[in-house]
């Protein structure tokens, strides 16, 4: 019997050899090597994260981090080689972290859009806005209460910029910041009867839990581009730069982008893959 058992022990490990393939046991979950990615709110507020991980960590056998932080606390992250890679929505702290060294090889993904909510009775009138920029006058006029994140995140960043573009430096009791993520200020506002500032994808997955409306929308201006950005090996030797070049493949390949489409918060798709030969588009 003892014979028997060791011919068939020898056998089996000829078969893996003779197939290519090891006799050892396949790497469980939490033995896969770890890719640490920081990225903003948005992205795991709606929910996209969640879509997107099972099939990367799927294709990669590997395990990816999640930080989710503001675009400015994200880069931070990069800056500090705290991150092998960042997801990221404010172009010109994009294009800097590249330009310092701090990261390489970026990526255009994907788009989605800002918008504007509030309660329902809209007393500022935002939605007869023509421009965003004359639906933050509105509310500032009115001094009706405003939430802002505050957190130098690419949803903040893109805010104040309307306000300069209105010409007008917020101030007073009517105007709050936050400084937390977008779901926690979306729900502030919601309790306060406020306005606030919002991508859509983050609207739409909290649409059930706010009486908050959208008030004004699909200013081209609003558009919203995310870009993914590898650490730099050179400035951080510890960093895992292949595996972070792996997921910046991923997330612009032809899988990526079928992923990015397909991910619907009550059947609609608010973040539009980003192919590498499109031009900028224009809200509709």
């Amino acid at each position: 019997m003892k014979t028997k058992s060791k011919v068939t022990a020898v056998a089996a490990v000829l078969l893996f050899a003779l197939c290519g393939v090891s006799a050892r046991t396949p790497a469980g979950p939490k033995e896969r090597p770890a890719l640490k990615l920081a990225t903003t709110t948005s992205t795991v507020d709606s929910g996209l994260l969640d879509a997107l991980v099972p099939k990367f960590e799927k294709k990669c056998l590997c395990r990816l981090e999640v930080i989710s932080v503001g675009t400015g606390k994200a880069l931070k992250l990069g800056e500090n080689g705290d991150v092998d890679v960042v997801l990221v929505h404010a172009r010109e702290l994009e294009d800097k972290f590249v330009k310092d060294g701090f990261g390489v090889n970026r990526r255009d993904v994907m788009y989605n859009d800002f918008i504007v909510i509030g309660p329902s009775g809209d007393p500022a009138g935002a939605h007869d806005a023509k421009t965003a920029a004359e639906a933050f006058s509105k509310i500032a006029k009115s001094e009706s209460r405003f939430i802002s994140r505050g957190d130098k995140s690419g949803t903040d960043i893109k805010e104040k910029d309307l306000w300069k573009t209105a010409g007008i430096s917020p101030s007073g009791e009517w105007y709050v910041e936050s400084g937390q993520g977008m779901g926690a200020t979306i729900a502030m506002a919601d309790e306060m009867g406020a306005y606030t500032f919002t991508d859509r994808a983050t609207m739409l997955s909290f649409k059930s839990k706010t009486g908050l409306k959208i008030l004004f929308e699909k200013d081209p201006t609003l558009l919203n581009y995310y870009g993914v950005i590898a650490v730099n090996p050179k400035k951080y030797a510890h960093v895992k730069y292949a595996l972070a070049m792996k997921f910046v493949n991923w997330m612009t390949s032809r899988d990526g982008r079928k992923a990015i489409a397909d991910f619907k918060i009550a059947g609609v798709s608010p973040f539009t893959p980003y192919p590498r030969s499109e031009k900028k588009k224009t809200a509709k």
